[in-house]
C-alpha cells in the first residue's frame, strides 16, 4: 500500500516540515495542521513544522512556522493539497533529504521523490483523516487535529455541496463527530464576515454579468476592493456567491493577483471545466478550477471559450 510508505517516512524521520500551496485554502490548512498534530500526539520527540502563507479565515486553526534553511538538511518535507511543485508555497521544500506529495487534484507535475495522489477524495484533509484511520492502531489523534481535517473538508466541498462528496467523505467525517467535535463551532467561525465584506457580497450581486449562453462572472478588479476595504483573499473568497443561478451552470470570478498578474477561479455544476483551465495555464478539479489569465485581455478570451463550452453542453442536454 502507498500509505504504508508515507507511514514508514514518518517515523523514519525526526524532523518533519509540511508544506501549503500559494494562496492557501482552508483545505491546505486542515491537512497540513491535521496531520501536524497527528504526527506531534503520536511521536512527541519528532520536531514537526507547517510552512507557507498565512490564511486570515482559517487562521484559528494553526500558527505558521518560521524555520531557518538549515532545518531542511536530512528532513522530511510534505507537499499537502498542490497539483505541482511551483505552487508550493515554500519551495524550500526542495532542500529537504525525502520529499511526499499527498493531493486529491488533477495531477499536474508529479514532484517530489513519492507521490500520493487520490482523485476520488474531496479534500486532502479526508486522505490524511483517513490515513489516520488505516493506522489508528498505531496513530494517535486529538482534538486540534479533528478541528483542523473538519475544516478542510467542510470549506472544499461546499460544507458538503459539491460533486466530490462521496460515502467515504461522510464516514470519514462521522468520526470526527463521534471523537466528539463540536462541529457547530468552526461553523460559527467560518460563518463571521465583516461590514464591509457583506456590502461587497451586495456589489457582487447587483454588478455580476453573463456570456450570452450562461457563464456568470465578476471582476474584482483593485479598485473595487479598495472601494470596500477588503483584502484580496476575502474578495475571492466569493466566487459561489453567482453559484445558484438557474441558466448560469458555469460562474467564475477573476481578479488581480501580486505583480498585477490576473487569476481566474472556475466553478461549474455540471459541464467539466478542467480542460478550459487546463488551457489557460490553470487546473484543479472537474467542476472546481483556478487559471492563470496573465491579463484583462486573456480573461476576455477564455469567457468566449466558457461561453462556447456551455453553449454544447446545453445543447448536449436538450
Amino acid at each position: 500500500m502507498k500509505m504504508d510508505h508515507i507511514l514508514e517516512k514518518i517515523k523514519e524521520y525526526n524532523r518533519i516540515i509540511i508544506h501549503k500551496h500559494i494562496r492557501p485554502d482552508g483545505d491546505c490548512y486542515g491537512a497540513a495542521f491535521g496531520l501536524k498534530e497527528i504526527i506531534k500526539e503520536t511521536f512527541p520527540k519528532k520536531e514537526v513544522y507547517v510552512v507557507g502563507e498565512i490564511a486570515e479565515y482559517v487562521k484559528f486553526i494553526g500558527d505558521v512556522d518560521d524555520i531557518p534553511d538549515d532545518y531542511f538538511k536530512g528532513a522530511l518535507s510534505i507537499c499537502v493539497d498542490t497539483a505541482s511543485g511551483d505552487r508550493v508555497a515554500d519551495q524550500r521544500f526542495k532542500l529537504a533529504d525525502y520529499v511526499i506529495k499527498i493531493d486529491h487534484h488533477i495531477p499536474v507535475s508529479d514532484y517530489g521523490d513519492f507521490q500520493y495522489v487520490d482523485t476520488t477524495r474531496a479534500a486532502a484533509a479526508q486522505i490524511i483523516l483517513e490515513f489516520y484511520l488505516r493506522y489508528k492502531d498505531e496513530l494517535k489523534i486529538n482534538m486540534t487535529a479533528a478541528k483542523a481535517l473538519y475544516t478542510g473538508i467542510l470549506t472544499d466541498t461546499g460544507r458538503f455541496k459539491y460533486r466530490s462528496v462521496t460515502a467515504d467523505t461522510f464516514r470519514a467525517v462521522a468520526f470526527l463527530i463521534d471523537y466528539g467535535l463540536d462541529f457547530t463551532e468552526i461553523i460559527g467561525k467560518l460563518d463571521i464576515k465583516s461590514e464591509n465584506l457583506m456590502k461587497l457580497q451586495g456589489y457582487v450581486l447587483q454588478n455580476f454579468k453573463k456570456t450570452p449562453n450562461g457563464v456568470a462572472y465578476i471582476k474584482m478588479k483593485p479598485e473595487i476592493l479598495e472601494k470596500f476595504d477588503i483584502s484580496l483573499e476575502e474578495g475571492t473568497s466569493l466566487v459561489n456567491e453567482l453559484s445558484t443561478l438557474d441558466d448560469c451552470p458555469v460562474w467564475m470570478l477573476f481578479a488581480e493577483y501580486e505583480n498585477n498578474i490576473v487569476r481566474g477561479r472556475l466553478r461549474s455544476r455540471a459541464p467539466s471545466i478542467d480542460k478550459l483551465a487546463n488551457k489557460y495555464n490553470g487546473g484543479g478539479h472537474r467542476l472546481a478550477c483556478g487559471a492563470n489569465l496573465g491579463d484583462w485581455e486573456t480573461v476576455e478570451k477564455l469567457l468566449v471559450d466558457a461561453d462556447e463550452l456551455v453553449k454544447e453542453y446545453k445543447k448536449s442536454k436538450n
